[in-house]
């Protein structure tokens, strides 16, 4: 499937109080990424009709991140079916090429009309490949 990536710099807001990055910030730039992929990807037809929420989230910790290491965050979706879609978040410190944590996130597809779980059109998965 297609990557998308992006790059951020670690602040001081995303540290906890052991001075490395809280285990939440990485949820979050799970969050953001995906959002980001869809809104560079999908037409305005498309996020007019379907939205996404997600479903299940697991992330594997491998080493700390610290104020101003920049980091590179990689994601792509490696299955879709159904309404459900895995999406696969990598992120790294960009300086050392380590793979910080690594996240598999499940999504569902929503019709903003029915605000009801809905099939992945062909269309939607195309924009993954």
């Amino acid at each position: 499937m297609k990557p998308f990536e992006t790059t951020i710099v670690v602040t001081e807001h995303d540290l906890d109080d052991l001075n490395h990055v809280n285990n939440v910030r990485y949820v979050q730039w799970v969050n953001d990424i995906a959002k980001q992929n869809w809104e560079q990807i999908a037409t305005p037809t498309i996020k007019e009709e379907y939205f996404w929420v997600m479903l299940s989230n697991h992330i594997d910790y491998k080493q700390a991140a610290y104020l101003n290491d920049t980091i590179l965050i990689k994601t792509y979706v490696s299955k879709s079916e159904g309404v459900k879609s895995t999406r696969i978040v990598e992120i790294y410190n960009k300086d050392t090429s380590k793979l910080l944590a690594k996240s598999t996130t499940n999504w569902c597809l929503i019709s903003k009309k029915t605000q009801k779980p809905t099939r992945i059109t062909s269309e939607i998965r195309d924009l993954f490949l």
